[in-house]
This record gives C-alpha cells, sequence and structure tokens, in this order.
C-alpha cells in the first residue's frame, strides 16, 4: 500500500488518477502516525519548495521521512524538498540528498519554466527505470533544477545544461519530471516504485 504525503501540493489529483488506472491501492498521509500504515511513500510535486517544507515541519513528518527505511519517492517538487538547500524561498530543505536545488534563470539561455517532454536517460541501475528505455521520454513543468552529480543522479537530461531528472539514495527516489502525466514510461516507473520493498 502506497502512502501520499498530503501537505496541500497541487497535483494529487492528477497522481492519485494514476494510480487508480494502474490499480495501485494507496491513502492520505496527514500526520506523522499514519506513515507506519504504508509499504511505500510518495511525495507529490507542484508548488512553492518554501511553503512546502513549512507545511511538512508544521505537521511534523519533516522530523519522520528522513528516519523512513521503506521507498520514498519523491515527485518534482517533492523531489527538491529531499535536497539539502533550494534557491526558492532561500529554504534549508530535508537534506536526505546533499545536493543544491537551483533556479534555472540567468544559468540558461532559453524559456523559463522548462516545459514539456523531454528524453531522460538513466544510470546506475537504479530500480525504478526496469523496463523502461534508455532514453524515453517524461513530461516536465519546473523552473528550478537540482543539480548534476553522479553519486547520486539516478538519470539526467539536457535543457540549456545538465541536470539530474532523477536522483536516488539507499531506499529515497526523486524525478523532477511528472510521471503521472508521461504516458507509457511514466505508468511503468509508478508501477516500479509499487513493487519495491
Amino acid at each position: 500500500m502506497t502512502g501520499i504525503i498530503n501537505y496541500g501540493a497541487g497535483n494529487i489529483f492528477s497522481l492519485t488518477a494514476a494510480l487508480d488506472r494502474l490499480g495501485i491501492p494507496y491513502g492520505m498521509v496527514n500526520i506523522t502516525s499514519e506513515l507506519a500504515a504504508y509499504d511505500r511513500i510518495i511525495i507529490p510535486g507542484v508548488g512553492h519548495a518554501g511553503t512546502a517544507m513549512r507545511k511538512l515541519q508544521e505537521s511534523g513528518l519533516a522530523d519522520c521521512i528522513g528516519q523512513l527505511v521503506k521507498p520514498v519517492l519523491g515527485i518534482c517538487v517533492g523531489m527538491q524538498l529531499l535536497t539539502a538547500y533550494s534557491e526558492e524561498g532561500d529554504s534549508v530543505l530535508l537534506d536526505i540528498i546533499p545536493l543544491k536545488t537551483l533556479h534555472f534563470e540567468k544559468r540558461i539561455v532559453g524559456k523559463v519554466p522548462h516545459m514539456g517532454w523531454n528524453k531522460v536517460f538513466h544510470q546506475n541501475q537504479c530500480q525504478i527505470f526496469d523496463n523502461i528505455e534508455k532514453d524515453a521520454y517524461f513530461y516536465f513543468v519546473h523552473s528550478y533544477f537540482i543539480e548534476y552529480h553522479p553519486a547520486f543522479t539516478a538519470a539526467s537530461t539536457q535543457y540549456g545544461l545538465q541536470f539530474s531528472a532523477a536522483v536516488q539514495k539507499k531506499n529515497f527516489y526523486g524525478v523532477q519530471f511528472h510521471p503521472e502525466k508521461s504516458g507509457e514510461a511514466g505508468e511503468r516507473l509508478l508501477l516500479n516504485f509499487s513493487n519495491l520493498h
């Protein structure tokens, strides 16, 4: 059973609709005591990293997420929350993965936000990419990106520069794209995550 951290993120409906299509059972996690009921946890995205972090702190969930030993998947802002710091709101985050979340502005020549389909190249034998083509397309909508680091990057993409499209550290996974809006490849990734133990 998959638990979804409910901190007021904007894409809960599209995520739950995808899980429903795939027959993946889920429930909402609003308080720390509810974490134990689930085998794996998703932190959904869309929103402001600093605001999301404050909501996690207010609920007490921020102190518990980093101690989890079950699989955890952060999506978009949920992925950024796993990093140490975001330029969005000059925010200190969960610091589970020791990378920074940076703004595209002044770092690329191109439109911000990065929006649309982009090729994602996975690496490091990350299990959530099992049976997904090495250069599959996924759907992105974001103005902030996680810096590339070979030790923690599970997949990378290019948009004016190379950045981490997915990260992993032990049982913690993050994807910058939206798997729930990424067609067959995104559904395969959600299924792969649902099969992790």
